[in-house]
């Protein structure tokens, strides 16, 4: 098995829902930071990476055929490189959407974990953040600047910019696979990472 979509979107664009997308087209097991958390392996090896170790891409996405959100997301351009015959799906809103959205959440999570080696310090705050998540300008800043260098590194016919809304269609035709019957996914809401996943970036 073999990474057939990689997931560039950070974290609050609809990763969740798109992770669930990809189930229900086939391409799942779909790898999100769910996984992570669900198991001790999968945290002990992301964090071995976080912490410089030589990436094992195989081995960190045995059993996944697609990924999206972080930890992954940090990675694309490793990836997209490490598996050339895998598209790109670029998630995205707008960038105060996506900032109301990733503090709400997110930055909360991060300033209740006292771990610095989990994920949520170590990768998203240090890492993706430069230490600064809560800094509204510098974090909306980044976000953009992932979009542009995805786009930019991206060629297009490999690439699909899917925005917040735009559900099965754009994703189905890049894909080559029929519509489902049923609605796109709409998981993971604000208030329901608030109630049962803040716990989530300490991993």
């Amino acid at each position: 098995m073999t990474l057939k979509v990689i997931g560039a979107g950070f974290g609050r664009t609809g990763t969740d829902s798109m992770r669930e997308a990809l189930d229900i087209l086939g391409l799942g097991p779909c790898h999100h930071m769910y996984e992570v958390n669900a198991h001790d392996e999968q945290k002990r090896l992301w964090r071995a990476l976080v912490q410089g170790a030589q990436p094992e891409w195989d081995q960190l996405f045995a059993g996944y055929r697609s990924c999206v959100d972080w930890p992954s997301a940090y990675y694309w351009k490793e990836l997209a490189e490490f598996y050339p015959e895998a598209k790109v799906v670029l998630t995205c809103r707008a960038p105060e959407d996506w900032w109301q959205s990733f503090e709400k959440t997110i930055v909360q999570g991060i300033r209740m974990s006292n771990d610095p080696e989990s994920l949520g310090l170590a990768l998203v705050r240090d890492k993706v953040f430069g230490g600064r998540p809560d800094d509204r300008a510098h974090a909306i800043g980044l976000y953009e600047e992932n979009i542009r260098m995805v786009k930019a590194a991206i060629a297009p016919e490999r690439l699909l910019v899917h925005k917040l809304g735009d559900g099965w269609q754009p994703l189905c035709a890049f894909l080559g696979l029929p519509v489902p019957e049923q609605p796109y996914p709409s998981l993971n809401a604000a208030k329901d990472f608030q109630d049962a996943n803040l716990k989530s970036t300490s991993r």
